[in-house]
């Protein structure tokens, strides 16, 4: 099946005990056993394992084409269980640039695990090889990369990652299985905050992760999720896949205002340089236009005039709101480096947005005016 008809009815299934056609919430805590004190149904407590949150691991993993998934209470609940499936000695190999709650989560967090880490620049297969250890046992790939929208060519560094004994993890959130599917580009695990476009509306919180195969590894990630107990309410699971239905239909959206927003902003004189990787310009557009369907909905400007012209701007903007997070309906713009905090590596002259699926035109207008203003 084609992603709209994954979309529409993975996960999906009228219920047989009223004929429903949307599935119902399933908010019960406990479940009964059968007189001989076997669980039949399956379910035996919320915390290891719920209806409605396995229709939603059902729905995510045929999307990306995967043989088991897990969901969790947040995106980095989701990372986490990855890292934490790890053995104390296990080296990591992750991107420079990433989504710095990532790179906290390894250096400040599971360091203290002794898992061990080496940042590379991911785009530079020979630095990828040079980072090979005897103790490497996961390659982690974000693309495009948060906020620099880095391209990242998976195939090859699941080449890399297999012929040194690790695996190959990508975190998919911002190109969604709509865009691309790491997991038939060869990766083991794929990780999501279903929080951003998965959720789409920006009023659910919540993490997947997708494996290729139902092995060791992710027995492992399955035991953490119900022994740890970071596990998303029912009614979390009900809300985004009520959002994945439309997921499909969004992103093209989301991915045509985009490129319209990135080629303004890459002519307009205010603007010193864009990272979007739907420009021909962009250092990785010949590897994302072969991996991915579409360039997505997120992009990075530098503003001539440095931090604060940087900040006026994103104060001026109308259409687009200043704050954090992404992916949902409606645009978002914020001064990325002092969301990161003072290890930022992130230039202080940069804003990320988050592009909705307003008009462009008046996404554009609002941008003109606050850059010219």
């Amino acid at each position: 099946m084609r992603i709209e008809t994954l979309a529409v009815h993975s996960g999906r299934a009228v219920d047989t005990a009223t004929g429903a056609v949307t599935p119902p919430i399933h908010m019960s805590t406990t479940f009964q056993r059968a007189a001989d004190g076997t669980y039949p149904q399956g379910y035996i407590y919320g915390r290891s394992g719920n209806p409605t949150r396995t229709l939603l691991e059902d729905c995510v993993r045929e999307l990306e084409g995967g043989e088991a998934a897990a969901a969790f209470s947040s995106g980095m609940a989701a990372i986490m269980s990855v890292f934490q499936a790890l053995s104390p000695g296990d080296h990591v190999i992750a991107p420079r640039d990433i989504y710095h709650g990532t790179t906290r989560l390894l250096r400040e967090i599971m360091a203290r695990w002794n898992l061990k880490t080496t940042f590379v620049d991911m785009t530079d297969l020979e630095e990828v090889r040079q980072a090979i250890s005897d103790s490497t046992k996961l390659i982690f790939v974000e693309t495009p990369s948060n906020p620099l929208l880095k391209i990242t060519d998976i195939s090859a560094v699941v080449d890399i990652a297999h012929q040194s004994g690790a695996r190959c993890i990508c975190d998919n959130t911002w190109a969604t299985p709509v865009l691309q599917r790491p997991l038939t580009l060869g990766a083991d695990l794929v990780v999501h905050s279903s929080t951003k476009y998965l959720g789409g509306h920006g009023d659910v919180t919540g993490g997947v992760v997708v494996s290729a195969r139902e092995d060791d590894l992710f027995g492992k990630i399955r035991q953490i999720q119900q022994s740890g107990g970071a596990v998303p309410s029912p009614f979390d699971c009900w809300l985004t896949l009520r959002s994945i239905r439309t997921l499909p239909y969004r992103m093209r959206a989301h991915s045509e205002n985009a490129v319209k927003v990135a080629e303004f902003l890459d002519g307009h004189p205010g603007v010193a340089e864009v990272f979007y990787p739907g420009l021909v310009s962009h250092p990785g557009h010949e590897t994302a236009r072969n991996q991915m369907n579409l360039f997505g909905g997120m992009l990075s400007c530098r503003v001539r005039g440095g931090k604060e012209e940087a900040f006026r701007v994103a104060a001026k903007t109308r259409l687009f709101t200043r704050a954090t997070s992404l992916g949902s309906y409606e645009s978002l713009i914020e001064h990325r480096a002092s969301i990161e905090g003072p290890e930022s590596r992130t230039p202080d002259d940069l804003l990320r947005l988050s592009v909705g699926l307003e008009n462009a035109e008046d996404l554009i207008e609002d941008l003109e005016q606050a850059l010219t203003g």
